[in-house]
C-alpha cells in the first residue's frame, strides 16, 4: 500500500475543524500531519475528536512553520480574513502544496479554482489553490443552476440554517437562548453568499438567510421566474438530466426538510414544482452546513486535486 497523503489542518478547533479531523482520520489515503489551534495547543487531538488515529497533538504553528512542515496539502478552516499569512507563507515556501481555503477570502479570486465540483469539476483538476464555497452558496447554486438557460428575471432564495453556521465566537446567531422557539433573519441585503453565487452562476440572485435553533442542517427554497412555460415533468426531467449521475446529490419527489440536511453527506433536492402558468419554478435543497457545506466539500476538492477517487473517504 502506498504512503498516505499528509494533510495539515489550520483552524482545527471549530465545528468544521472537528468534522475535518473525523473525515481525514477515516480516509483510506490521507493522514493528519498537524492540527493548528492556539487554544488547544498541547492537547491530544483525540481528546476532542476520538476518531483521530494519527496520535496528533494540537500545535500553535505560525505560518512559516506550517509551510515548512512536510505535507501534501493544507486545509485552512479559519475565519474570514485570518488565512492570508498562511497563504503567503505557502506561496513563498511551498507553492506546489495544495491549499483548500474554507473562508470567503478567495472565492472572488480568479487565480483560485472555485471548488463546487458538481458545477465546476473540470476547473479544479490539477489546481493547487482551491476556494471552498460557502454553505448557503453551495445549496442555492445547485438549486438554480439547471434553470440558468430558462430564466427570465432574478431567482429569489429563502434560506435557513442551524446555528453552527455562525461559528464558535459568541453572537446573537449562535445564542441558544435567543434562538429558542425563534427564527432569526439577518443580512437580508448583500449577503456574501448572494454575491458569491451571483458571481459564479454569472447571473444575479437574491438571497434571504435565517437562523433556526437547530445546531446543524441547512435548507434553501428557490423561486425562479422562467421565460417560457414549463410543466412539472419537464422540470423534473431537467434536474435528473443534470444531476442523475451525481453521487452526492439525491433527487426526490417531496421537498426535503431542514432535518433531512443534518448529518447528510451530500445534498437532497426535491419539491420541484411550477406555478399555474408554468412560468415560475420552485426548488428545495437541503444539506448539512458543516459537511457538504464545508468539510465534505473540502475533502471532495482535495480528492480531485490529489488525483484520487473524488468520493474516497466520503461514501462507503
Amino acid at each position: 500500500m502506498s504512503e498516505p497523503f499528509l494533510i495539515g489542518l489550520v483552524g482545527a478547533r471549530g465545528h468544521t475543524g472537528r468534522e475535518l479531523i473525523r473525515l481525514i482520520s477515516g480516509h483510506p489515503e490521507m493522514m493528519l500531519a498537524y492540527a493548528v489551534s492556539r487554544e488547544y495547543a498541547g492537547r491530544k487531538v483525540s481528546d476532542i475528536a476520538p476518531e483521530d488515529k494519527d496520535e496528533c497533538i494540537f500545535e500553535a504553528l505560525d505560518p512559516a512553520e506550517a509551510a515548512r512542515r512536510r505535507v501534501d496539502a493544507v486545509i485552512l478552516a479559519l475565519p474570514d480574513g485570518a488565512g492570508a499569512p498562511y497563504v503567503d507563507a505557502f506561496d513563498s515556501a511551498a507553492r506546489d502544496k495544495i491549499i483548500v481555503d474554507l473562508s470567503a477570502d478567495r472565492r472572488f479570486d480568479d487565480a483560485w479554482a472555485y471548488g463546487l465540483p458538481e458545477l465546476y469539476r473540470e476547473t479544479i483538476r490539477g489546481k493547487t489553490r482551491i476556494a471552498n464555497p460557502g454553505c448557503y452558496a453551495t445549496a442555492l447554486q445547485l438549486a438554480v443552476a439547471p434553470l440558468l438557460p430558462l430564466l427570465d428575471g432574478v431567482p429569489a432564495i429563502f434560506g435557513v440554517s442551524g446555528y453552527s453556521g455562525a461559528g464558535t465566537s459568541p453572537s446573537p446567531r449562535n445564542d441558544v437562548d435567543r434562538l429558542r422557539d425563534n427564527l432569526m433573519p439577518y443580512k437580508l441585503v448583500g449577503h456574501n453568499h448572494e454575491k458569491e453565487a451571483s458571481r459564479h452562476l454569472r447571473t444575479p440572485v437574491r438571497f434571504f438567510p435565517h437562523v433556526h435553533p437547530a445546531f446543524r442542517g441547512l435548507l434553501v427554497t428557490a423561486h425562479a421566474p422562467l421565460a417560457a412555460p414549463l410543466d412539472k415533468a419537464g422540470l423534473n426531467r431537467l434536474f435528473h438530466e443534470r444531476y442523475g449521475s451525481e453521487r452526492l446529490i439525491d433527487l426526490q419527489d417531496d421537498p426535503p426538510e431542514l432535518r433531512d440536511g443534518a448529518g447528510r453527506t451530500g445534498v437532497a433536492i426535491g419539491g420541484l414544482d411550477v406555478g399555474a402558468d408554468g412560468k415560475s419554478a420552485v426548488i428545495v435543497a437541503a444539506e448539512d452546513n458543516l459537511l457538504k457545506g464545508a468539510a465534505v466539500q473540502a475533502i471532495q476538492n482535495l480528492n480531485i486535486a490529489l488525483g484520487l477517487d473524488e468520493f474516497a473517504g466520503l461514501l462507503e
